[in-house]
């Protein structure tokens, strides 16, 4: 999985901001706001990755036990599913 063309991740202030651009804006009309932990999952969605791989990233990045990281990824993933912003 991994994210899809047309979204651009910016720095505004001090807010991470996703926001579409091209022929995705189309399509999603929006800001997704996101935290520093998004931020990081939403670069590594920038290449083709698994849900495991996160994981393994987050843990070895992250002083963070493994139930909350794996619950963390899970809901991200599945938020980004939901918008249709994964392929």
């Amino acid at each position: 999985m991994k994210i899809k063309n047309g979204f651009m991740l910016r720095k505004v202030g001090a807010q991470n901001v996703v926001v579409a651009v091209g022929e995705a804006s189309r399509s999603f009309n929006g800001i997704i706001r996101l935290n520093d932990s998004g931020r990081y999952l939403w670069e590594k969605l920038q290449q083709e990755t698994t849900e495991q791989q996160l994981l393994s990233d987050m843990l070895g990045d992250y002083n963070i036990d493994e139930a909350t990281a794996r619950a963390d990824i899970e809901r991200f993933v599945q938020s980004l599913k939901g918008a249709g912003l994964l392929e």
